[in-house]
């Protein structure tokens, strides 16, 4: 199944470039049946091991071979912090899926006991303050290992205080299913 997800998110890519059909649903779903379920779906593009677009769903409300179809389309050409993909970059631009876990909120004390029920390389974060909320994925553990530096950055992405954990903002955690 993660060759035809790769696949979909590929050819969603390509199909808009070159104004083509891209796979088809009918036939994803014989094939796999769970592309109807509701799934919530991360597309990350780096290209030259940086980012160039990262879009996707934090909650299930559309079928997975959708949110696939409509993720892949955004981080490629919609993600504000980049210029859309062309089709003369795509040969060097990496993909990776993330299919995420419903989040669960988590309920803590303080700062340390925080720091107890969070799987630092396992769990992506969601974290809520007011009308504020991020986001870091959970591979995003492999360019910042350290708790408190890790949630610095998480808040500052949110448009907070570095330090926002000192206001107790909700907590949600994830896993993720990486396709690369």
């Amino acid at each position: 199944m993660e060759e035809i997800i790769k696949k979909i998110a590929w050819d969603s890519i390509k199909s808009q470039l070159e104004q083509k059909n891209g796979v088809s649903k009918y036939e994803a779903v014989k094939l796999f049946p769970e592309f109807v379920l509701p799934r919530a779906t991360f597309i990350t593009l780096k290209k030259d091991g940086n980012l160039r677009g990262c879009i996707g769903s934090l909650v299930a409300h559309r079928e997975l071979f959708d949110d696939l179809v409509t993720n892949a389309k955004k981080a490629a050409f919609e993600d504000p912090r980049f210029r859309p993909v062309t089709l003369d970059e795509l040969d060097n631009i990496s993909l990776e899926v993330s299919i995420l876990t419903p989040p669960t909120l988590v309920q803590y004390e303080d700062i340390e006991d925080l720091k107890t029920k969070i799987t630092i390389g396992i769990d992506g974060i969601i974290l809520k303050l007011g009308d504020k909320q991020a986001t870091f994925l959970p591979q995003v553990w492999e360019d910042i290992s350290d708790f408190d530096t890790f949630f610095n950055h998480l808040c500052r992405k949110g448009g907070l205080d570095g330090n926002c954990l000192a206001n107790h903002p909700q907590i949600y955690k994830y896993q993720a299913q990486k396709i690369k």
